[in-house]
């Protein structure tokens, strides 16, 4: 489980873990988790296409997923933002079916695409995703405040002359970027339950975010790390547990939510008599 060859699963998974915490609390907080279950089907679509002319998937990925990103935010400004996202991810999703299909990849190199493996990341690859992810935390690390604000008041973000449309292209183009560093180790198709997953259960627990989005990297972190140990000893995806794992997380942060909604009731009808 942790021998060499292993090493660049365990370093990148825990970049991914750490951003996907950190930009899935944002994800969240303003609704878009169609967008963060869009944009990694561009990622595939680049990494496809890249595989097909013989330049660096992690290069396609990033092109497809930044692309994806500003066209949804773009038409989105103009239409209804969630039907310019489906189109925007059926679209792409052809794409890559169409590369993957005139570049005869084999199958094993199709499964690890969309569903992630964990010996999917080589040694070149390791220092593009820890410079992608450094880059992605720092971005949110400096336009926090504005983001928080024009995810929660928008009406006031715009009164303090903060745009809300370009906060929306930022924030899509962040997602594009942890998308593009989480797909080797993920799966294109299985991404978005890590950018959701631990987030939301970490949302429900507490509403704070300086406690919210710690708890959702320590969960982002448990959720990948457990899921490369199990993929590793029974060899079934390391997509198919993140899921799982992510799911149940979100299922226990709603039990927790509904126990502490129901014991804050009861305490206040006590105070009341």
């Amino acid at each position: 489980m942790f021998s060499e060859f292993l090493v660049n699963t365990w370093i990148t998974a825990s970049v991914v873990a750490v951003v996907a915490g950190l930009v899935g609390f944002f994800v969240v907080l303003r609704g878009s988790s169609f967008l963060a279950h869009a944009l990694p089907h561009g990622a595939f679509a680049g990494a496809a296409g890249a595989t097909l002319i013989g330049i660096d998937p992690i290069l396609g990925m990033g092109i497809f997923a930044v692309g994806g990103a500003l066209a949804v935010s773009t038409l989105g400004r103009r239409g209804r933002n969630d039907v310019v996202i489906a189109l925007s991810l059926v679209v792409m999703l052809a794409f890559g079916a169409l590369f993957l299909s005139l570049g005869n990849q084999y199958s094993a190199e199709v499964f690890a695409l969309l569903f992630g493996q964990i010996l999917g990341v080589s040694s070149a690859e390791v220092l593009p995703i820890v410079l992608l992810g450094v880059l992605c935390v720092a971005a949110v690390v400096v336009a926090y405040r504005p983001l928080l604000l024009a995810s929660v008041l928008p009406d006031q973000a715009a009164a303090r002359g903060i745009s809300g449309f370009g906060m929306s292209v930022f924030f899509a183009l962040v997602v594009a970027v942890a998308t593009t560093l989480s797909v080797p180790i993920v799966g294109a198709l299985l991404m978005f339950s890590l950018l959701v997953g631990p987030p939301a259960a970490a949302r429900l627990v507490s509403p704070d975010p300086l406690r919210a989005i710690p708890l959702s990297i320590g969960l982002a972190l448990v959720t990948v790390w457990v899921s490369i140990a199990a993929a590793y000893e029974t060899s079934l995806p390391v997509g198919f547990f993140v899921t799982a794992i992510s799911a149940l997380l979100y299922g226990l942060g709603r039990g927790w939510f509904t126990i502490s909604s129901r014991r804050r009731t009861v305490g206040l009808e006590g105070a009341k008599w």
